[in-house]
């Protein structure tokens, strides 16, 4: 009777024993943020309206027909004078880009940032167990995954992820990448490093579609650390609630929105479709519907299908009232209160037209919109590392409070969408904004007017004759 007793003790044991390392075992699957650093390129890298004037005369293969072209497209872009761009076009090379031009780029980019945020954090390179990279339009041989590892000797048996052609949407897949790395590995130390190199991508030419790119795209770049670590727990900044990836790569319309292609003649550029905002449109609408069930509590839910059931019984009842007037191309506003769940929203600036977009399908206002919006002006479109710049925005503004939730939104090239879900772990007020990107301008925004005077120095040129047109030297 005693051995029977012990025996199912010890069975009793066994089990609350394996009960209990389940339980333990899922506190090491969560996924935090415990610092990030944006990267503010050097002054003398800065694009004013003047120097952008210049750049576009060097090109030879553009007339007035696309002087004016740019200049409609830049006044409307959202994008101010203080944006940064590489070297070499400073140095008036852009056409002729080198190998080396793009590694020094991104060896700028990592020095800086990854160099700032280890020492904020008093963290060794050595002690990082997974480095994951993401820069689309760079190649190199080694990676610049190695070449980040040979810079900071990391360990030999860190584990490495170089991401390439992914897109401006990169920096939540590599984050996805990390966090299901955690799912497996407890107490681990993660490095995302996401960037794009613009050096060896400048068009030259003349068309319509890549020239834009040119406008758009600036240069920038994040560090982030990652972990899962108890013992880091207590100093985390974020923690991640869930993420969705939708990719509509299968569909012809969307893949070819958006690619890397050469003109007719030969010249290597970046063609920005004009079915672009309708292949945007159906990815953001169906990672909604994924992401919605996970963010929003079941009142709204419920109150958003219960409102959905009478306008559609008012439709068949009278098919007219199913009718719309607005414009085609116009987006929809999806008819929810996402503000129920999210307080904040961290946009992708991929323009004003994404932004104001995002803004008007999601019911935002101003203030939800302003990190965006202002992220674009002061910065451009940064590519995979523009949610950084916004999300560092919002720290600065002092406006993230504990339990606070940033609803995270991008796009890519593929086509995709990208989204995610962040809480905040601990006030973010005081202090928090040592390392912070906008430190040196922050108090300056929201300015009172965000236009750009490319229109007012630049303007006559809407007025002249293509058959009389010379650029006079004032354009140079």
């Amino acid at each position: 009777m005693d051995l029977l007793f012990l025996f199912f003790s010890l069975l009793l044991s066994y089990l609350f024993f394996k009960i209990w390392k389940l339980i333990d075992s899922k506190k090491d699957k969560d996924c935090y943020i415990l610092d990030y650093q944006c990267h503010k390129p050097s002054d003398d890298r800065m694009v004013s309206t003047q120097f952008s004037g210049e750049i576009i005369y060097r090109n030879q293969n553009l007339g007035l027909t696309e002087y004016k072209f740019l200049l409609k497209a830049i006044v409307s872009s959202g994008i101010g004078e203080q944006t940064y761009a590489p070297r070499l076009v400073f140095e008036g090379r852009e056409e002729r880009p080198s190998l080396q031009d793009g590694i020094s780029e991104m060896e700028e980019f990592y020095v800086d940032s990854i160099g700032k945020l280890l020492e904020r954090n008093q963290i060794s390179p050595k002690d990082i167990d997974i480095l994951v990279v993401n820069v689309s339009m760079l190649s190199s041989t080694p990676s610049l995954a190695s070449r980040i590892i040979n810079h900071y000797k990391m360990r030999d048996d860190v584990k490495v992820f170089n991401l390439t052609g992914m897109g401006c949407s990169a920096s939540l897949i590599s984050v996805d990448i990390v966090k299901n790395i955690f799912k497996s590995y407890a107490n681990k130390l993660a490095l995302v490093a996401t960037s794009e190199s613009l050096s060896p991508n400048w068009y030259s030419g003349n068309n319509r579609s890549m020239i834009l790119a040119n406008c758009l795209f600036r240069s920038g770049g994040c560090a982030i650390l990652l972990t899962n670590k108890r013992s880091l727990k207590k100093n985390a900044m974020f923690k991640l609630k869930c993420m969705v990836r939708t990719h509509h790569g299968a569909r012809e319309e969307s893949y070819n929105c958006c690619i890397q292609a050469e003109d007719e003649q030969g010249r290597v550029g970046f063609y920005l479709g004009k079915n672009l905002p309708k292949a945007a449109t159906r990815a953001f609408v169906d990672n909604l519907k994924v992401i919605t069930p996970k963010i929003l509590p079941v009142t709204e839910l419920l109150r958003f299908m219960l409102k959905l059931l009478i306008k559609k019984i008012k439709i068949r009842q009278n098919p007219s009232k199913g009718s719309t007037n607005l414009p085609p191309g116009t987006p929809l506003k999806a008819g929810i209160n996402f503000k129920t769940g999210i307080e904040h929203f961290c946009i992708h600036t991929g323009g004003k037209a994404v932004i104001d977009g995002i803004g008007h399908s999601l019911d935002l206002n101003e203030y939800d919109i302003e990190p965006a919006r202002m992220t674009l002006h002061r910065f451009g479109n940064t590519s995979a590392s523009s949610l950084w710049y916004v999300l560092a925005y919002m720290e600065a503004k002092k406006r993230l409070k504990r339990g606070d939730r940033v609803f995270m939104i991008s796009f890519g090239a593929g086509f995709k969408c990208n989204s995610c879900v962040w809480e905040v772990v601990r006030d973010l007020t005081v202090g928090e904004s040592k390392g912070n990107v906008w430190n040196h301008c922050i108090d300056d925004y929201p300015p009172k007017s965000i236009l750009n005077p490319y229109l007012e120095k630049f303007g006559w040129i809407q007025d002249e004759d293509p058959d009389t047109f010379k650029v006079p030297d004032a354009f140079m």
